[in-house]
């Protein structure tokens, strides 16, 4: 799944391409030498395949020229005053790189690769500034080289790269349409290699936090995982006839989907991360259930299956809240051709099938509390769920499952905030349900936590631990 280079940096490059440089200029200010402008004129403005031929019948020169070496400076730091001779060389040797596999390699494999590109992506705070952006883009084409053609990812790759997604990341957060779109790409681009992917994991409060904002605002959902649109009211008809919440393009949700299904072949480091911190098999549950294309529900699928493959006891109790089997038997009406998209909905829906057959409503709740993530799953509002496995809930397993409650309660969840109430909506029927068991639950440190979350500004969780803390002043006087 290639993606096509970002028309911004395409329509910027082709502006630098047509600009006069005063070459001669720069040679007689001492900016750059006779033998550079030499260099650099014998393939600028040259056929492609002269140029080639130029650069293969002397690499080493012509590396040198871009990188330095043998106690000369790369033109990028020699150059360093005059900002459109560094526009003019990014764009350059750019298109080096697209045009001259050879010349990549030669590149890629000197001792410091990546040192004259790095400060420049510093150059400006200004995000439309042209160096640091072409820097980024050249960048972004030598490591994604490098991350494939080298047997073990470089020490100078794995300085480089915190620092590209770095500012990377500044980019996905830009309100502009074509710099988000640079972002997104580059992020493809990179992220190739296990190792490249951990990286960008490590840096995810950066880097992954603003893609899945856009996700989010694509599902109509924003920041409020309660809303109307989020609880799944929404349909299929109802979304392409409208269009995608929050102003996002197709093609953006494309690219945004397409980084976040790279990053799910990884999906024993990433999965239980980002279902505490993103919810995400409710997220693309719901994007499934809007997404007008086939490219994006192929892209859907396979990141959901990725996930919940390698993240079974964790992220099907998410699945199965999150009414995940119901929207694929509605998708399956649908007229789908692609192979791909066809294989894993039906691989998603024989795994969810083996896992809801062989479970009781017991298993249902006692598996979510092991994931870690609590849902308004149908058990936390049934009264005869409580009245009938309280107690069990509370001795299955020397009392594991309350301890997996105090756990999940300990935790502040600043972007689900619902799982604070759900949990003192737990608490509460358990003490009104086996009163005297309230001495193990205090001991765990849930009436405590209860009693904290009376001061929470959120009002569902200031309800829910008043209920709680209600049930267990019923039996102080007993």
């Amino acid at each position: 799944m290639s993606l096509d280079p970002p028309a911004y940096i395409l329509s910027l490059q082709n502006n630098i391409r047509a600009r006069p440089i005063s070459w001669e200029g720069a040679v007689r200010a001492r900016t750059i030498t006779d033998a550079d402008l030499k260099k650099i004129k014998s393939i600028d403005k040259v056929r492609k395949e002269q140029r080639k031929q130029t650069i293969e019948a002397d690499p080493d020169s012509f590396c040198t020229l871009l990188l330095g070496g043998d106690n000369a400076q790369s033109i990028f730091q020699s150059a360093a005053k005059r900002p459109d001779i560094i526009q003019y060389m990014l764009v350059l040797t750019g298109d080096l790189v697209d045009d001259i596999p050879s010349f990549v390699s030669k590149l890629i494999n000197h001792s410091e690769p990546y040192a004259p590109f790095i400060p420049l992506l510093k150059q400006s705070s200004n995000p439309e500034d042209p160096i640091p952006l072409l820097a980024s883009s050249l960048l972004s084409s030598l490591i994604s080289n490098a991350l494939v053609a080298q047997n073990k990812q470089s020490p100078q790759v794995d300085d480089a790269l915190p620092k590209l997604y770095t500012y990377t990341a500044a980019l996905a957060k830009s309100s502009d349409a074509g710099l988000l779109d640079i972002a997104v790409q580059e992020y493809s681009a990179l992220l190739r290699t296990s190792k490249s992917k951990q990286l960008f994991w490590k840096q995810r409060k950066e880097t992954l936090d603003p893609l899945v904002d856009i996700l989010r605002n694509a599902a109509g959902a924003g920041k409020d995982a309660e809303s109307t649109l989020w609880s799944g009211g929404a349909s299929i008809r109802s979304a392409t006839e409208a269009g995608l919440g929050g102003g996002v393009g197709i093609q953006l949700l494309y690219h945004v989907l397409m980084v976040i299904w790279q990053l799910s072949f990884e999906g024993r480091l990433v999965g239980k991360g980002l279902d505490e911190d993103h919810d995400i098999v409710t997220l693309y549950t719901q994007l499934m259930r809007l997404s007008p294309k086939e490219k994006t529900t192929r892209l859907l699928l396979s990141t959901l299956y990725n996930l919940l493959s390698s993240n079974r006891s964790v992220l099907m109790p998410a699945a199965v809240s999150a009414k995940l089997p119901v929207t694929l038997n509605n998708l399956q009406s649908r007229h789908l051709t692609d192979a791909d998209l066809l294989d894993d909905l039906k691989n998603l829906n024989d795994m969810l099938d083996e896992y809801t057959k062989t479970q009781t409503t017991f298993d249902e709740y006692a598996a979510e509390l092991h994931s870690g993530h609590l849902r308004w799953s149908p058990p936390h509002r049934d009264p005869n769920f409580w009245r009938e496995n309280a107690r069990k809930i509370l001795e299955d397993n020397k009392g594991e499952l309350p301890k997996k409650l105090a756990e999940i309660m300990a935790k502040e969840w600043r972007n689900d905030k619902q799982v604070l109430a759900i949990g003192c909506n737990d608490v509460a029927c358990l003490v009104k349900e086996v009163p005297e068991k309230r001495v193990q639950l205090e001991k765990l440190g849930l009436k405590g936590r209860v009693m904290e979350l009376m001061q929470e500004s959120d009002e569902s969780i200031r309800w829910e631990s008043l209920r709680a803390v209600g049930e267990w002043l019923r039996y102080t006087f007993d």
